[in-house]
């Protein structure tokens, strides 16, 4: 039986055709559809079954090592064999979910078997000739580069439509103008619906009569009663439905419809922060009145300038709390219900957040090796201080301690750090917790804290991805498996990174004394700045 499939990564995938266009790979598809393939990882295995340890989604490397056995002897007996088995491969590759195959030339094979170009052509497997000469580093390398490059350009899509949204928000007639922005971000059709299909607004291209209708349906389903989102898929585009938590019509609430191109993931996390947005403008002024006119007035003064500590006031709680929040892969919850769930309007994507790529292989780690899958990218909410804050279905959340706003900064990586424990433990919350008045880091006085600290690391101090390595490790009680998967790395990567710490520090990170005051020195880092 094939494995349970994971749902792919929200990081972009890199179409094979990007890779084929590489000269300097110089790959070669010679089986299976040429069309719409799409890479969200690389393994390279020479087992014989490779399907336990694949997730799906990966081009699949070998050099055919795991033939030899098969192909020993002669006549049309062997022959036989090594088409039934190369079948049997090319099939269970396709059930694990693999995306194509990648077949190294040399040192085992002169030339791609026969057989196997006709198998990957029977069950529909692309298949791709890796020459000589391209080492599967260089591959792997070609994908992982091309994969934070996209991600990169759709962190900034991210950030650049957060700001747009915001900025329509403060306008007058916000609902509209937030409706045409969230149009132009999304290339799309956007549109306020009530259940009985009344349209409250809409923005972007006219839709077909098909989409307008499945639309109205959504509403139908997000409106009166159901699920705070929905999606359907129709040729061509991909509707998304959000539930508006903040105006309704008797029991039945507006719904946020967003039509938008099928492969446009980003779309859906913009649309999530515009409903977000739209519950909150659209909510009965009895209800959020005093409330929404602060925000929109604190919005327009950081918009045209002002310091946070300046509209603090216009805020109303004098403290805060900060939430980091995954969405898990087993849940298809949106933005809205979590801020919802949490009572507040105030969350939006962190651009800053872990991309859900493969997790990191390694040429020492074996094929059998696999770590833990990255998560979806995070949230943040602010929160009044004194709001209940509980576990969230689907979510994996980090909570601050209540903070004024002055120290906001602070609490969101004190959050952060929550929402790493959080993640390494398998825990659906971990609240932060400042060490109180009679701690020992009270008895040394902050500057001369971070005076020493910043001594102490001073080899580490050109590589933030050491000093994460150090703090994830060090907090996680020296746990490597634990560390991979907070920082969404293999757990060989950890140790190499831990020993060249231990080199760069010339210090022994065994000795129980030498953790400590490594810890104290992270800890005093982090009251003044992120450790990296």
């Amino acid at each position: 039986m094939p494995p349970h499939r994971l749902p792919p990564p929200s990081t972009p995938p890199v179409p094979l055709a990007d890779l084929l266009a590489r000269t300097d790979l110089g790959l070669r598809q010679i089986a299976g559809p040429r069309e719409g393939v799409a890479i969200h990882w690389v393994h390279t295995s020479e087992m014989a079954d490779p399907v336990p340890y694949l997730l799906g989604g990966e081009m699949l490397l070998t050099a055919g090592m795991h033939l030899a056995e098969v192909t020993r002897g002669a006549g049309e007996e062997s022959a036989a064999a090594l088409d039934a088995y190369l079948d049997g491969y090319a099939a269970r590759t396709v059930a694990a979910g693999a995306a194509a195959l990648g077949f190294g030339i040399a040192p085992v094979h002169d030339t791609v078997p026969r057989a196997l170009v006709a198998a990957c052509d029977r069950h529909g497997l692309p298949l791709v000739e890796v020459p000589a000469g391209t080492p599967f580093t260089a591959v792997e390398s070609a994908v992982w580069q091309a994969v934070t490059q996209a991600r990169h350009r759709e962190l900034t899509r991210l950030s650049e439509a957060q700001r747009a949204l915001a900025a329509a928000a403060a306008r007058p007639d916000p609902a509209s103008a937030v409706l045409r922005a969230l149009a132009r971000h999304v290339h799309g059709w956007t549109a306020l619906l009530a259940p009985d299909g009344t349209v409250g607004g809409s923005a972007g291209p006219r839709p077909t009569t098909s989409v307008r209708a499945a639309a109205g349906r959504l509403a139908q389903v997000v409106g009166a009663g159901g699920p705070s989102s929905a999606t359907d898929t129709l040729p061509g585009s991909s509707l998304s439905a959000y539930a508006l938590t903040g105006r309704t019509r008797g029991s039945q609430a507006l719904a946020l419809v967003v039509a938008a191109d099928p492969h446009d993931p980003p779309a859906h996390a913009i649309a999530s922060v515009a409903a977000v947005l739209l519950s909150l403008i659209t909510g009965p002024p009895t209800d959020h009145g005093p409330a929404a006119a602060g925000h929109s007035a604190a919005l327009v003064r950081l918009l045209l300038g002002a310091r946070p500590a300046e509209v603090a006031p216009l805020l109303g709680p004098p403290l805060w709390t900060v939430v980091h929040a995954e969405r898990r892969r087993d849940t298809t919850e949106s933005a809205a219900s979590l801020a919802a769930a949490l009572g507040t309007p105030l969350v939006a994507p962190d651009p800053g957040s872990r991309p859900a790529t493969a997790p990191e292989t390694h040429p020492d780690a074996g094929p059998e090796a696999a770590a833990a899958p990255g998560a979806a990218p995070a949230l943040r909410a602010l929160i009044p201080a004194g709001q209940e804050i509980t576990a969230h279905p689907g979510w994996t959340l980090g909570v601050s301690e209540p903070v004024p706003v002055a120290e906001l900064p602070a609490a969101d990586r004190h959050a952060a750090s929550a929402l790493r424990r959080a993640r390494a433990g398998r825990a659906a919350l971990v609240r932060h917790r400042t060490p109180g008045p009679h701690s020992i880091a009270s008895l040394v006085a902050p500057t001369d804290a971070r005076q020493h600290a910043q001594a102490l690391l001073a080899p580490l101090a050109g590589s933030p991805p050491l000093l994460s390595t150090l703090h994830n490790w060090l907090s996680l009680h020296g746990s490597w498996d634990r560390t991979a998967t907070a920082l969404g790395i293999h757990r060989n990567t950890v140790r190499q990174r831990i020993t060249r710490i231990a080199g760069l520090l010339d210090t022994d990170l065994d000795d129980p004394d030498v953790r400590m005051e490594l810890w104290f020195a992270l800890r005093s880092l982090d009251r003044g700045a992120a450790p990296g």
